[in-house]
């Protein structure tokens, strides 16, 4: 099994879902960042993570990291929401996206927010006030959830 596999095995154990893991840098520190989302939704939206959540979790994960380390040197390890607004680079960031507002561009550089209603393989299908339209997920150059304060 590969580190990604235990560890998300790790965070489903505690009822919770995996959505990324990256290897960031900021202010000098080198950060093995592990993100989480809950699976359950309440009123059409995700459940947020709450900071013990995230404690807990840090705790399952850390001695894991201490036999199989994610990269070589040293580095802190930091488990999180990836937040309301967060990158969607995969198609898997885009499943767990549903019903969400995105933000995207397209191959032909046009600039798009819609409501991504459904995923079904590559085929992503997108509502605004207008239309329903589909995308190839392969069109898409860059993507983002948004929140509109309302």
């Amino acid at each position: 099994m590969s580190l990604q596999n235990d560890i998300e095995s790790l965070v489903k154990s505690v009822g919770l879902e995996l959505y990324d893991t990256s290897v960031v840098s900021e202010f000098g520190d080198t950060i093995y960042r592990v993100s989480i989302i809950s699976p359950e939704f309440e009123d059409g939206k995700r459940k947020g993570v709450t900071m013990d959540q995230c404690v807990d979790l840090t705790h399952l994960i850390s001695p894991l990291l201490d036999v199989t380390p994610p990269l070589s040197g040293e580095y802190r390890l930091e488990v999180g929401s990836p937040g309301l607004e967060r990158k969607l680079t995969t198609l898997d960031h885009f499943a767990k996206s549903v019903n969400e507002d995105i933000s995207f561009t397209t191959s032909e550089k046009d600039k798009i927010k819609a409501k991504l209603v459904a995923v079904d393989g590559s085929n992503l299908t997108f509502e605004d006030e207008h239309e329903k339209f589909e995308i190839d997920f392969n069109d898409i150059k860059k993507a983002k959830t948004y929140f509109e304060w309302k």
